[in-house]
């Protein structure tokens, strides 16, 4: 079109050239009707044809728009403007007379072809001439995805009255001869077009996502003049009515059927029949409402509806067990049913299916041993801790003070606190008035019905909701500045979960949860009865029987990542723009002026240029020397103070009130909720997460004191307490123009500001990370909490609260304990020490017998660790986790000083640690005895290390190498240690490359000072030869399984599939690894252009996929040992938490841990794992094209497992310890 329209321009004014340019003119309007025959299955007019451009909405609040980068620097954006303007020219005029020519030779064609098949059918002899032929198949292409144009389309054309010329026909029919074959060559159902299909489909599901955002955040401000002039301006151009699902109608069907006006249901039913869109479930339910709140509605419209819904293929319990409801909403529906059925009542059944894994079978139907456990809280005690817990959900955000506020107050620190409250009571103000400013912009901006605007989302909440969450964007900005990409989405995501919390509480779903969750602690407190179910089976019971009222899960829409950005940009855009400070309120003698306290810079992120906000130096200073006692966090950010919501479906568990997904994901990504939608029955995993939730922890003070003071003083790099930034190297100032300097001394200045501002910033993250570790734990020290648990795609799990969990350091770790205690009983002590022991790193090759009497021997070290830990003998901070040891010699004094250590209460979590359990994996599956034995899968009197057996293997290796005299292997004699080679053994089993290893290796060489630096590049490839092939031999499965996983994956991701398997506990997976697409969001800031790696409308990338998948699937599996190791320590009674590969429990139930852990081990591999993953496969990617490439690859090898006998794992003392 842009061609057309600028041709002139382009060509000299002559007579000729103007008869050229008509005509080329005329040709494109043949080809553009040529081509909407070929799209069409009926005759469009063309002057109503456009093109569409799909692409993200923009949101046009000071946003200007978000299109997609694929090698061209042409904004998309432009090219929907360029058509309208040619549709608009288009229109005006009349066809033109090649337009009218082409009709009538298509009758004319069809009329000859028609005689000729008479002529045929009397005279089969007769040969059809080829040129009828070439015709008839240009007019009836032979794929399948045009369809071919009917008679009713035929007589619209008109009729024909002037025969062509012999000539022109010849011409036309060899354009029609091009033009198809190029369909033909579109309609190939190739890979790339999939892809494009898909692209198309999912570039709809955006828009359609962010449509609906809009339409509910317009209906939740209560502008619904907005909500419905938007809609209809979306259903009157059919290019925007197609973006349109029966789910966005049943928005406003909502809305109307809450004011009880059925004339507007019914006008939204007859624009979902002109949108082809059929009523669902949603829709009845909300025409039944409305019919319901309405008095004066008859009981004959009540019967139709109802009526009309059965020929639709839905009932009446559809209604009541699918949709999700708001208010009072279902007892409005229930009461119009019951008008015309009094004795109706809806059938709702518990889901009560069960897993269908086999591993679970006798966990769900045999219960009668279980002895599931109790909390230490009575029913009240549990209740009003909810409350409590409630109160925190409900204002998003927790105040703390921060544990530098226990430093002495000094004069200058009170000057600089009383400066900053003042400032930020300004700042307030000004925020205020420019938000109000803007808001009012955007009201008479982009005015057009259609368009997304911002608008609606900035009026989700208060004004001064929106002012809080900018001012404790800026205390928390740290002085190296932040990401505007991270920032802002950070602000939108706050934005959002206020707009969550305010939603449940308009829907009533607040009343709800207090009603249901007051009866739900009766399953928890220690008070009430024993009862054999689990959580989320009492908690499913309960919300069914207390069906009246709001549904609590489900009601709530995700945001776009890309929302939340352009939410977030307008806001820090706001901020830079309206937030100052006077230049002088540090220094009297400079200049008094206003200049903003927030700079909008770049900066390199490696090669790309990356967009910073960053405060200025004043107002870092003053918040540095201010040393203030108070941190603002969201609420999700710490602990609960109530046992959380049992996990129920993939929509619903952790928080009372803030929204949690059940599996994590990169932003944007949906492919994981949609199988996790799909998924018949997670039951097993959902009580996995439940159980690890329910575990209450407290705070070991003790050791958090002393943590503390060291923490206050001056840090300590040794114990891994970072120094405050008193103790960061001064940056070098030097004059770059100083003519006293060399080129090379310019340099070397240069290198040392960049290396001490980088160390500035590294310690400055690391300094505020444990600041907000630790004055969380000094919140949290005289409460009880709790971690509700999510996982990522692949199974592993993780506490929700980011910052203080037990998956955190050394330190973290050390200042938690079990709320609940439990007495040592007869082995407990020597747990305790073995424990001890083992935090020690000291005796990793003794048995447990050697690691106890070890323990024994340094008592006199224990007891003055714990009785003087920082001015004693200080044996504690050797060991190498020193804070953890620190904290279990204390309890291990406390026990032995009691007058009975086997009465003893310990509250101390013992930990049991897999040998290389990725290795134990492998070696499990290929059944290898070599291998099993290296992992302490088979019973041995002391513990194997794989790592130092690989590391003698290569020295007998380097030996037989050396004897033959090649140079490496002499150099390297004396420096082949078990260290050199740990770390490139463990990532093996993670799928490290040999270019991988080589580096991990040349790692170490270099720390060896004695080692000659000159053979570091050949030592390092020669090693890595030598540790591969060791392995090899080792783990003689190994490398097959890996291979045949590694092959698998790259066929399947060449044919354009990305990598899909279930675990055996029935959790999808499908590893999210795309080709990188640019998408570029417009602001008035900056463009940020975003890298997206999940996008599933690009192809797979082929090297993530098939590198990825066999250690995903290992840690698919270990995930599912750990996940059938809770559910069996829970339904016995224990406390059970882990930290993936390594199990906690109280020192008392140690023993009983361990029987369970290798049980559920030897119970998982007794699957034929390999085997139904090769069947899994086969049936998700096998299809008549690929059969033939694929079978083969996706069929294990049937290949004679190992000799190893998996039951001799029960006997294996190593296999955790």
């Amino acid at each position: 079109y842009l061609q057309r329209r600028n041709i002139s321009s382009v060509i000299p004014k002559s007579e000729d050239a103007k008869k050229r340019v008509h005509e080329q003119s005329q040709l494109l309007d043949v080809l553009e009707a040529r081509i909407q025959q070929l799209q069409s299955d009926v005759v469009l007019d063309v002057q109503h044809a456009k093109v569409q451009f799909l692409k993200s909405p923009s949101f046009r609040g000071g946003l200007s728009s978000v299109r997609t980068l694929k090698g061209s620097s042409k904004d998309k954006s432009d090219i929907p403007k360029s058509g309208q303007a040619v549709t608009k020219r288009a229109s005006k005029s009349q066809p033109s007379r090649w337009m009218e020519k082409l009709s009538e030779e298509k009758k004319n064609k069809l009329k000859k072809q028609q005689i000729l098949q008479q002529k045929m059918q009397r005279n089969p002899k007769e040969k059809l001439p080829g040129k009828s032929k070439a015709s008839r198949s240009s007019l009836m292409p032979t794929s399948t995805t045009y369809k071919t144009i009917s008679s009713t389309a035929k007589k619209r054309r008109g009729d024909a009255t002037n025969k062509p010329e012999d000539g022109d026909l010849a011409e036309i029919e060899e354009l029609e001869k091009r033009l198809n074959e190029q369909a033909h060559q579109r309609i190939c159902l190739s890979t790339m077009e999939r892809f494009q299909e898909s692209s198309t489909r999912s570039s709809c599901a955006d828009i359609q996502l962010s449509i609906r955002c809009y339409l509910e955040a317009c209906v939740f401000m209560g502008d619904v003049e907005r909500s419905q002039r938007f809609l209809l301006s979306q259903h009157r151009v059919m290019s925007r009515r197609k973006q349109l699902t029966t789910d966005i109608y049943n928005i406003m069907m909502r809305v109307w059927a809450k004011k009880g006006t059925l004339n507007q249901i019914g006008r939204i039913f007859i624009l979902l029949e002109e949108a082809g869109l059929k009523p669902n479930v949603s829709s009845y339910s909300a025409a039944l409402e409305c019919m319901g709140r309405n008095k004066n509605c008859p009981p004959k419209v009540i019967s139709r509806c109802l009526d009309q819904m059965k020929k639709d293929g839905l009932s009446v319990d559809d209604l009541f067990r699918e949709c999700v409801f708001r208010q009072d909403e279902r007892d409005m529906l229930l009461k119009a049913v019951q008008t015309v059925r009094p004795d109706y009542e809806p059938s709702l059944t518990l889901n009560a299916s069960q897993s269908s894994s086999p591993l679970v079978k006798d966990f769900y139907t045999n219960r009668d041993h279980h002895t599931y456990p109790k909390l230490d809280f009575t029913q009240e005690d549990l209740q009003r801790r909810f409350q409590h817990q409630l109160s925190v959900e409900q204002a998003c955000t927790v105040t703390i003070d921060s544990v530098e506020a226990m430093k002495p107050v000094t004069e200058n620190m009170v000057k600089m606190r009383e400066l900053l409250a003042e400032q930020r009571a300004q700042w307030q103000k000004v925020l205020l008035q420019a938000l109000r400013e803007n808001k009012m912009i955007l009201t008479k901006t982009n005015t057009r019905d259609y368009k997304l605007n911002l608008y609606p989302y900035l009026c989700l909440l208060e004004d001064k909701e929106y002012v809080d969450i900018m001012i404790q964007s800026v205390s928390n900005l740290p002085p190296s500045g932040e990401s505007l990409k991270i920032l802002a989405h950070d602000l939108g995501n706050r934005i959002y979960t206020k707009y969550c919390v305010r939603q449940k509480h308009q829907n009533c779903i607040v009343e709800k949860l207090q009603s249901i969750y007051g009866a739900y602690t009766e399953l928890l407190a220690k008070d009430t009865k024993v009862c054999n179910v689990l959580p989320r089976e009492q908690w499913c019971k309960l919300e069914m029987e207390q069906s009246s009222g709001p549904t609590l899960q489900g009601a709530e829409t995700s945001w776009p990542y890309v929302l939340m950005l352009e939410l977030g940009t307008f806001i820090v855009d706001i901020m830079v723009k309206n937030l100052k400070i006077n230049s002088d309120i540090l220094n009297p003698a400079y200049d008094k002026k206003l200049i903003p306290i927030l700079y909008h810079m770049y900066t390199f992120r490696s090669t790309r240029q990356v967009g910073f906000i960053k405060p200025h130096p004043i107002l870092t200073q003053m918040q540095q020397e201010a040393m203030e006692t108070t941190l603002t966090f969201d609420s999700s950010v710490m602990p609960m103070l109530c046992p959380p919501v049992p996990w129920t479906s993939e929509k619903f568990g952790a928080y009372l009130l803030t929204p949690a997904k059940l599996m994590r994901a990169t932003h944007g990504a949906t492919q994981h909720e949609e199988l996790l939608e799909k998924c018949p029955n997670l039951h097993p995993v959902f009580d996995s997460l439940n159980q690890l939730s329910n575990c209450a922890w407290r705070v070991n003070k003790p050791i958090l004191d002393i943590i503390i003071s060291i923490f206050n003083d001056r840090g300590s790099d040794k114990l891994d307490i970072p120094p405050p930034l008193s103790e960061a190297p001064k940056i070098p100032h030097f004059n770059p123009q100083d003519p006293d300097y060399t080129a090379s001394e310019k340099a070397h200045m240069k290198r040392e500001v960049i290396n001490a501002k980088k160390k500035c910033s590294e310690m400055h993250s690391l300094r505020m990370d444990a600041l907000y570790k630790l004055s969380i734990a000094h919140h949290m020290r005289d409460k009880l909490f709790w971690f509700p648990h999510n996982m990522d795609f692949r199974g592993r799990t993780y506490p929700c609260p980011p910052y203080f969990n037990h998956l955190g350091s050394d330190v973290t770790r050390a200042t938690l304990v079990f709320a609940e205690g439990k007495p040592l009983g007869p082995k407990g002590l020597d747990w305790l020490k073995i424990h001890l022991v083992n935090l020690t790193g000291l005796k990793k090759r003794s048995s447990l017998q050697g690691r106890l009497e070890y323990a024994d021997s340094i008592m006199e070290d224990i007891l003055d660790s714990a009785d003087d830990p920082l001015n004693g003998k200080k044996w504690w901070m050797e060991a190498d986790e020193p804070w953890q040891a620190l904290a279990c010699c204390m309890e291990i004094a406390n026990a032995v000083r009691s007058p009975d250590p086997t009465k003893f209460v310990s509250h101390f979590p013992v930990h049991q640690d897999g040998s290389c359990n990725g290795l134990q994996h492998y070696a499990a599956l290929g059944r290898d005895v070599i291998g099993a034995t290296s992992v302490n899968l088979m019973p041995c009197e002391v513990p194997q290390d794989v790592y130092s057996g690989v590391a003698q293997q290569v020295e007998e290796l380097r030996t037989r190498d050396a004897a033959k005299g090649l140079k490496i292997a002499q150099v390297l004699e004396g420096f082949i240690s078990r260290k050199v080679v740990k770390q490139t053994v463990m990532t093996v089993v993670y799928g490290v490359t040999r270019y991988g290893g080589r580096l991990q290796i040349e790692k170490r060489l270099k720390e060896i000072d004695e080692f000659p630096k000159d053979h570091v590049w050949d030592a390092s490839h020669y090693l890595t030869r030598l540790v591969f092939s060791g392995l090899k031999e080792m783990f003689t499965g190994t490398r097959e399984i890996q291979d045949w996983l590694t092959e698998s994956a790259r066929l399947i991701s060449k044919c354009g599939h990305t990598v899909e398997w279930v675990t055996p506990l029935g959790l999808p997976i499908i590893q999210p690894y795309h080709r990188t697409r640019n998408l570029l969001l417009k602001s008035t800031m900056q463009h940020i252009s975003l890298q997206v790696t999940h996008d599933t409308t690009e192809r797979p990338d082929t090297v993530k996929q098939k590198n990825a998948f066999p250690p995903n699937f290992i840690h698919s599996l270990d995930s599912t040992h750990m996940m059938l190791t809770s559910l069996h320590c829970h339904s016995a009674g224990l406390t059970f938490v882990s930290v993936h590969d390594c199990f906690w429990t109280h020192a008392l139930t140690v023993d009983t841990m361990n029987k369970i852990c290798r049980e559920q081990f030897v119970a998982l591999h007794s699957q034929p794992i390999l085997q139904e993953l090769s069947s899994f496969l086969q049936l998700r990617y096998w299809s008549a094209t690929s059969a033939r490439r694929l079978e083969p690859a996706l069929t294990w090898p049937l290949v004679s497992p190992g000799d190893f006998d998996l039951q001799r794992v029960k006997e294996s003392t190593y296999f955790f310890s």
